[in-house]
């Protein structure tokens, strides 16, 4: 028998001088191959150089290092969005090493990428309205590929988790920890503070056992607020909310607010201004047939009820109100205002009509499908940064990557690189079963009853489909 080289037992190879030509480049016709022709399509590295080059100095007088280019920082967090990394190690480490990224960010093989500290250098140098006009040109992606129609709004809110512990609360008042505090209220009842478990048992049994926001916060992070998870859990969280197109799932706008912030404050104000932003991205185009109302309704669960909120909506906005009432019940509508009780009686009929539970049926499908997509599948459920101003920027970052999937699920089919993986090694085994198919029907087989044949074929047609579903 022969002797084989192991690969990992290899000696270290000497420098040598190679030909660009000969190095490894990776698969030219993949996902991200196909991506950046829809991002050059769309002018995305033109208009992020536009809108960053105020904060950006020119020449190499002031010394230093030369800075990172701000799109390339942006499409290493879109690559983290579509590899599901929601660490910016993980992301930094990625696209160190794989080809494929490598060529994506327009970095050669002996060139080294950015590393996390990039991002963070990137966030404080960049102001909020520079994501936001980047958020802005992608919407006018969608709009070109007909993506964005604007005319059914949907608004709903979700969780994520801050990067803060409970653990870790101080009184407003005393700045006392929280732990001192359950030891003093312990020591009192009897209870050996010096006992870490039995001072943890006396917590989480005694009376009157409440953190409000209003006496605790959180030093490490004042702006996470204390509320439930996703799961019911206790904990540090802050709310994402979506403002979103019912008709693609396009988000048009998302903002992370404040864990105990209600859904109706503001509500109004927020909603006007995605009206807005979808009229100036129609603008005067003579394909629209509707022009002086293109957004017909907003739609949104019983949470984000509120008659004085929408009676702004409807008049300032001229937007119909698909919004069910949770105090319909108690409500006593001849205590109201005039304009409020219109305001709230025509988002009651709305809700009963066919074309109301039709738009709350396609906000359950395209806003949860939208939530569930950006903080679990692209791994934003738990945020890593600390302050909203930070949060609101990477998370804007992922809004953007998601936007930018609809586009390439319509002009590929899939969305994402495992969607991608998935479609290939289904497409590999339907041909098999194919093959295999034609075989019995021409009497290949080996001998072996055509009927158990079919069994086996089927089995293993499950078995390759599986793992790449």
């Amino acid at each position: 028998m022969g002797k084989f080289r192991r690969k990992d037992q290899q000696s270290v190879q000497e420098e040598l001088w190679l030909r660009p030509q000969e190095l490894v480049k990776g698969p030219q016709d993949g996902f991200y191959s196909k991506l950046n022709g829809v991002l050059a399509k769309l002018g995305f590295t033109e208009s992020v150089h536009r809108h960053c080059a105020a904060y950006y100095k020119t020449g190499t007088s002031g010394g230093g290092r030369p800075p990172v280019d701000p799109a390339v920082m942006f499409k290493m967090l879109i690559v983290g969005f579509l590899e599901g990394l929601g660490s910016e190690r993980g992301i930094a480490s990625r696209c160190a090493d794989s080809l494929t990224i490598r060529r994506f960010l327009g970095y050669s093989l002996t060139e080294p990428t950015p590393e996390h500290s990039s991002f963070t250098v990137f966030r404080q140098r960049l102001p909020q309205e520079v994501f936001d006009a980047v958020h802005l040109e992608v919407l006018k992606g969608l709009k070109a590929h007909g993506l964005l129609k604007g005319r059914h709004l949907g608004v709903d809110s979700s969780v994520i988790e801050a990067n803060a512990s409970l653990s870790g609360l101080a009184s407003r008042n005393t700045e006392e920890s929280y732990r001192e505090y359950v030891r003093g209220l312990a020591q009192q009842a009897g209870v050996d503070a010096g006992d870490a478990a039995a001072v943890a048992r006396f917590d989480r049994k005694r009376e009157g056992r409440k953190t409000s926001n209003k006496e605790w916060y959180n030093p490490d992070d004042p702006d996470a607020k204390i509320g439930r998870t996703k799961h019911g859990a206790c904990d540090m969280v802050h709310k994402p909310e979506h403002i979103v197109d019912l008709e693609s799932g396009a988000i048009v706008s998302a903002e992370v607010r404040p864990g105990d912030a209600g859904d109706t404050a503001g509500l109004s104000s927020r909603v006007i201004e995605a009206v807005e932003t979808v009229e100036d991205l129609h603008g005067a185009d003579p394909s629209d047939e509707d022009r002086e109302r293109r957004v017909q309704s907003l739609t949104g669960d019983k949470g984000f009820h509120d008659a004085v909120e929408l009676a702004i909506i409807q008049h300032e906005a001229g937007v119909r109100t698909v919004i069910g009432d949770a105090n319909a019940s108690r409500r006593r509508l001849d205590r109201l205002e005039p304009e409020l009780r219109t305001a709230v009686q025509k988002a009651a009929r709305a809700v009963q009509s066919k074309s109301g539970k039709r738009l709350l049926r396609m906000r359950g499908e395209k806003i949860e499908r939208g939530f569930a997509h950006v903080l679990d599948c692209g791994e934003l459920r738990r945020t890593t940064l600390r302050g909203l101003v930070r949060i609101n920027k990477r998370y804007l970052c992922g809004i953007i990557a998601f936007n930018l999937t609809l586009i390439m699920r319509k002009l590929t089919g899939w969305g994402t690189p495992r969607q991608t993986a998935a479609a290939k090694a289904l497409r590999s085994a339907c041909l098999q079963l194919v093959r295999a198919i034609i075989n019995i029907v021409r009497g290949k087989t080996s001998g072996q009853d055509h009927g158990d044949q079919k069994y086996i074929i089927l089995a293993t047609f499950a078995a390759r489909v599986g793992p790449a579903g």
